[in-house]
């Protein structure tokens, strides 16, 4: 693999704010040469290559030492980029980080966009489109069943999977390609259609089940917006926080209190819930109050998962029969609370599935983890071992219409369609596929999803 020639860029390549360490990272042919300009210490073009050296950052106009630092040299192609990458480690602050990036903008590096040294990663050869998704998608992972899944992309099992497919496809439109240009056989063009045939229903199966994944998958990476709803002072906020383990809803015996949507992420079972703490839904003259609850309808109808929370100690209520009505076509759990009290709630007029619970006394909060499970994992292991899980929805799109230029095989081939035209379709999915990796995909593609990314990486 040849590395193509860029310029050299640079960018903070830690988060801005106090820290132990700031890292300032260079990439580039002239990355070496660069740093050594303002670097006093060793001969950085004499080093070994993956090798921390210490010395001190000097302004060269006027001699000031900004601060004293560690040089990581790492020496193309063994690197992230496949150029020589330069890190300066200096100590975490944003003025002096900020001071040294640029102090190195002035010697002749160009401000890195979003992405970019992933990206060159990209175009020089050293990882794939999956894989570098799957670089932000471990960056952006909030359990570790999610960033296990990035961890797999990134070591190119999906890549494998696309690969070992398009190679398939391949042979079979030139097998196909060999038997119309030169006939051995009378039956040929029954063996063809045979072999197609066989061949297509093949790659349908192995695309089919790799979309039953993408449910799981994408729930474990962009996790469940949940929504929790209920009237007034049922208990909502004070679930949110036996969630969250810590107080983050303001809990009070006074209606109305939470007026505004809240909003946290908690790990259930390796699965990221976005809790979202709603204003009590009732009908209120205050203008601030009624925004919140215009909001909290709002979430409810967009969320993935509802958690209706009823007065067990009350009798049900007009607001609590609309509640049941307005969810009644959602994915929800219908949650019973403050049983440690005694129970007035009409029961047989609610679903038999309930789950009766008691935030104060911590009773059968577990059972919520359980029915979560039951809703959206058919009670199987959220994760196995050795799966590929499609979780990326850039990667599903183009997965679903690889599907459907298959599909269109079939259909053809049960009309008794030619099969010189039909490998049109074939060809199609192959390019699509080819999207995924980055095999086939058009340039603007490319320069869109790596905008995305964070600067410095």
């Amino acid at each position: 693999m040849i590395t193509k020639e860029f310029d050299t860029i640079t960018a903070i390549a830690t988060p801005l704010g106090e820290g132990a360490i700031g890292i300032i990272r260079l990439s580039g042919s002239d990355a070496l040469a660069i740093t050594k300009k303002i670097f006093k210490g060793k001969d950085l073009s004499k080093v070994p290559s993956h090798t921390l050296n210490y010395g001190h950052i000097v302004d060269p106009q006027n001699g000031e030492v900004l601060d004293e630092v560690m040089i990581g040299v790492m020496l193309a192609p063994k690197t992230f980029t496949r150029e020589d990458v330069v890190e300066i480690n200096t100590h975490g602050g944003i003025a002096v980080t900020n001071e040294i990036l640029q102090l190195v903008l002035r010697q002749g590096a160009r401000m890195a966009e979003p992405g970019e040294f992933t990206k060159r990663a990209f175009l020089n050869g050293r990882v794939d489109l999956t894989q570098a998704e799957a670089v932000m998608d471990i960056i952006r992972a909030k359990t570790d069943k999610a960033m296990n899944i990035a961890v797999k992309q990134l070591d190119g099992s999906l890549k494998q999977l696309i690969d070992n497919a398009r190679q398939e496809i391949l042979n079979t439109l030139a097998q196909v390609e060999v038997n119309i240009d030169y006939p051995e056989y009378d039956d040929v063009e029954e063996m063809t259609t045979a072999l197609m045939r066989e061949k297509t229903q093949e790659f349908q199966a192995l695309l089919e089940n790799l979309l039953r994944t993408a449910r799981r998958g994408k729930i474990l990476r962009e996790g469940l917006s949940t929504a929790i709803i209920g009237r007034p002072n049922v208990g909502k906020s004070s679930l949110l926080n036996n969630l969250l383990r810590e107080e983050k809803a303001i809990v009070t015996n006074i209606a109305g209190t939470t007026r505004d949507i809240i909003e946290e992420y908690v790990n259930i079972k390796g699965v990221p819930l976005k809790l979202v703490d709603t204003a009590g839904i009732r009908e209120t003259d205050d203008v601030v109050e009624r925004i919140g609850v215009e909001r909290s309808k709002k979430a409810l109808n967009e969320a993935d998962l509802v958690l209706l929370v009823l007065n067990a100690a009350e009798k049900l209520t007009e607001q609590d029969r609309t509640l049941l009505e307005l969810s009644q076509n959602s994915n929800r759990i219908i949650l019973l609370n403050k049983t440690d009290l005694p129970e007035v709630i009409e029961v047989d007029d609610l679903p038999s599935d309930v789950i009766r619970i008691s935030v104060l006394k911590n009773q059968n909060i577990d059972l919520i983890e359980e029915r979560i499970n039951q809703l959206f994992f058919d009670n199987a292991n959220i994760i196995e071992q050795d799966a590929t899980y499609l979780s990326n929805a850039r990667h599903i799109s183009l997965i679903e219409k690889a599907v459907e230029s298959l599909q269109a095989v079939n259909d053809g081939l049960e009309l008794g369609m030619p099969v010189d035209l039909l490998q049109v379709d074939l060809t199609r999915c192959w390019e699509i596929l080819g999207e995924i990796t980055g095999d086939a995909a058009p340039d603007e593609l490319i320069t869109q999803l790596f905008s995305q990314f964070c600067l410095g990486k």
